[in-house]
């Protein structure tokens, strides 16, 4: 495939800015698909409603006016002739439009209307005017020094000069069955639509694509595993098991001890561990996976545990050490923070066998790092880690045994497809003494109440989770809450008294580490955020969970920030925030078993709330959704595996797929 810098207009630093949003390769770039399509309608001023969005074409009749305000803001001015009559416009910091506006030219202008003051305050002008009724355009994710249309110039460069070169992921047999266009052509209209049956049909062939590359490694995987299951035969002395769980702290539920007793069998068996630990929110899987590698360590075994994130993993690495503080077991945490001296360290340790248990993030798949006799793999949160990353992880071991861990309740149709050769143990009962986080679903006009709530429970010294849909107004139309706006709004109310602070997914990671460090730490009490802390540290002083645009959540996502409280002793409370979609939300309401919800969504919305977030790694889709696009991965699992056990095809497709999996079982 072609370099970027080949691309007509790249230079050093536009690919600097590209590579900045992991656009690293042409495929990257015709691959970098809009997130949102806007669709603009030319309007009539007569028609628009006071405060009403409004895309409209004129004629500039005025000089612009140009104001400067103190820090740089600036304001232009100017009359706009409509074919519905005249109307003023105004554009907040686009002074360096004012050459290119000159009196008569056409133009469209993309705003909201005063009604009573005849005036458009625009957030977009466009220099030429729509030349159809309706045009799609694409909106693209960026960063600062890269405009949407800049993107849009290089997208369309590169579809120009290396449009064919562009591999097609599809075997032939599923074009042809399927009556799909070629990869260039569904391309070229899902980033230039000529209208939206063409763009559904476009998109609906590059999510299969995508899909079926999923589906196909899952089902390799699947029949690779099946093929040669021959595993480590442990001799467990149960005895020393079940002391050291009674020599816990607390007592397990039955449920936990079903599990551990699950892992136990599958230790003992000569066929590889392959098990999904899956525990509602609370429910305490982690503590099961500590006695898997409890067990693992009294056999002269090596444990590897894989968190996804830095903080989570140093989280489970400070409890592990305080239970196996008299178990004799050598632990270590490596992470992408951890001192290179110390890492060397990790690793020659690790190779001669003097580590016990490894716990850390990417860094455990790493070329460097070898182990001595690795026999157990466990990855928490797993479906956030890639195919890839995860069959890294398995050949760090000669043969090691599986054990992923998941806190999101998977409806059982997607478990099936996912899943589908996993043997699964389920946690559902809560730890003693657990109590419920008490659900409330409160209107947009009863944000004092909520604000009451809130500072009565930031007196008592507790903590705060802030939960908005988008970081900033540039993803939305302004209509919905996002992280920017609520800090500005929180520190009205709350600045004088209470550190408040953000993180979200476009922050570095080493940044979004330490705000959740000072937030565990009670230095900050108000914490904004997306849905980015859905699955992180414990802060038993956070008691109180508001999420504003409450409906934009599924179900499940909603279940799983619920239980980010209430993890300490004071009761807690969440509380949603929606004028929209009641029915659905009060479900939340009455119901705390996740298992139940994720049902629940699935009935309700037709496809559940898989995962809430985007996957990681090699899961990460670029155009296809396992959320919402469900029929067509059923197509895509059926079909992969009708490709992959297709012993007479041999296409180099295939062979490339497999070799891509880069893993040796």
């Amino acid at each position: 495939m072609c370099e970027l810098k080949e691309v007509k207009g790249i230079g050093p630093k536009s690919l600097s800015l590209l590579n900045k949003i992991n656009i690293n390769t042409v495929e990257d770039l015709v691959t970098h698909y809009p997130f949102r399509y806007d669709y603009l309608v030319r309007d009539n001023l007569n028609e628009i409603e006071d405060g009403g969005h409004i895309v409209i074409d004129g004629k500039i009749e005025s000089v612009p006016i140009l104001m400067r305000f103190k820090a740089g803001l600036n304001k232009m001015n100017f009359r706009l002739v409509t074919q519905s009559g005249v109307v003023g416009v105004s554009i907040f910091n686009r002074a360096f439009m004012k050459k290119d506006l000159e009196v008569g030219i056409g133009i469209t202008v993309i705003g909201k209307y005063d009604k009573k003051k005849n005036i458009i305050t625009a957030s977009e002008i466009k220099l030429s005017p729509l030349s159809n009724k309706v045009k799609i355009e694409a909106v693209y994710h960026s960063t600062s020094g890269l405009t949407v249309k800049n993107l849009s110039t290089y997208i369309n460069m590169a579809l120009l000069m290396f449009g064919k070169k562009i591999p097609d992921y599809i075997p032939q047999r599923y074009i042809e069955k399927y009556n799909f266009v070629n990869k260039k052509t569904a391309l070229n209209i899902v980033h230039n639509p000529p209208d939206d049956n063409k763009l559904q049909e476009a998109k609906y062939r590059l999510k299969y694509e995508e899909l079926f590359q999923f589906m196909f490694k899952i089902n390799y995987l699947k029949h690779e595993n099946k093929k040669k299951n021959t595993g480590i035969k442990r001799d467990i002395d149960r005895e020393k098991v079940n002391k050291f769980i009674n020599g816990l702290s607390f007592k397990l539920t039955g449920d936990q001890l079903k599990a551990v007793d699950d892992i136990i069998k599958d230790l003992e068996s000569s066929n590889r561990m392959n098990r999904l630990l899956q525990g509602d929110v609370g429910s305490g899987k982690t503590i099961v996976s500590f006695i898997a590698m409890y067990i693992n360590s009294l056999c002269g075994y090596q444990s590897a545990l894989m968190a996804p994130t830095e903080i989570l993993a140093t989280q489970h690495y400070n409890n592990l050490k305080q239970i196996f503080k008299d178990a004799g077991i050598e632990i270590a945490l490596l992470t992408g923070s951890t001192l290179k001296k110390e890492k060397n360290e990790i690793y020659k340790s690790l190779e001669n066998g003097s580590i016990d248990v490894v716990i850390g993030t990417h860094s455990l798949i790493q070329e460097d790092v070898n182990y001595s006799n690795l026999g157990l793999v466990i990855t928490d949160e797993q479906h956030r880690f890639g195919v890839n990353q995860r069959g890294n992880l398995k050949n760090k071991g000669i043969m090691p045994d599986i054990l992923y861990m998941s806190a999101t309740p998977i409806p059982r149709t997607y478990a099936l497809t996912i899943y589908g050769d996993m043997d699964t143990s389920i946690i559902k009962e809560k730890p003693v003494g657990r109590k419920p986080v008490l659900t409330y679903l409160k209107k947009n006009s009863e944000i004092k109440d909520v604000l009451s709530m809130m500072l009565e429970e930031l007196k008592a010294h507790h903590q705060v989770y802030v939960i908005a849909p988008l970081i900033e107004d540039s993803e939305s139309s302004g209509e919905l809450a996002t992280v920017l706006d609520l800090r500005d709004k929180m520190k009205l109310a709350f600045g004088e008294y209470f550190k408040i602070d953000i993180v979200h997914g476009k922050m570095a990671s080493r940044a979004k580490e330490l705000i959740m460090q000072e937030f565990q730490q009670n230095k900050i009490q108000i914490l904004i955020s997306t849905t980015v802390i859905e699955v992180g540290v414990d802060v038993p002083n956070a008691t109180t969970m508001v999420i504003f645009d409450a409906d934009r959540f599924g179900l499940s996502t909603l279940h799983q920030l619920r239980g980010r409280v209430g993890r300490g002793d004071s009761e807690s409370r969440c509380i949603l925030i929606s004028d929209n979609d009641a029915k659905r939300l009060h479900v939340m309401e009455k119901e705390s078993d996740g298992f139940k919800i994720s049902e629940e969504d699935f009935k309700l919305r037709g496809h559940g709330d898989l995962f809430g977030t985007k996957q990681s790694g090699d899961m990460e889709f670029k155009i296809a959704s396992l959320k919402d696009d469900y029929d067509i991965l059923i197509k895509a699992k059926e079909d992969s595996e009708e490709y992959l056990l297709d012993e007479e095809c041999k296409d180099e497709l295939k062979e490339n797929f497999i070799k891509s999996m880069n893993v040796n079982y």
